[in-house]
């Protein structure tokens, strides 16, 4: 449903470290709402364990959960990490985005 490179996946487990969330089924929950300069966002969150509904599954040993509405949005999404002199963060390319503001952050359908 959703690609996380390897980057992304170390990235997220040492957050996970960093916070001392050490739950077996912890994870990052990536979603999306409304908002944003071009309609939708991204969001994400460290989780302890899934919701309701969610679906989930493990990419490099990171647990992604996902609710059935943001799914609709995210299929085939890819979450990188990025880390140089410029600039740090998650990128993410959306193939169901038609387009994307200047920041990467918001998206429309």
């Amino acid at each position: 449903m959703i690609n996380l490179t390897k980057r992304a996946a170390e990235k997220i487990q040492k957050l996970l470290k960093q916070q001392n969330i050490i739950v077996e089924n912890a994870g990052l929950r990536v979603y999306v709402k409304a908002g944003g300069c071009a309609g939708f966002e991204y969001g994400f969150k460290l989780e302890t364990e899934k919701k309701e509904n969610d679906y989930t599954f493990d990419t490099y040993s990171v647990r992604i959960f996902l609710d059935p509405k943001s799914a609709l949005y995210l299929a085939g999404t890819e979450i990188d990490y990025t880390e140089t002199l410029m600039e740090s963060g998650f990128k993410i390319t959306n193939p169901n985005a038609t387009a994307t503001c200047g920041c990467g952050t918001s998206f429309s359908v």
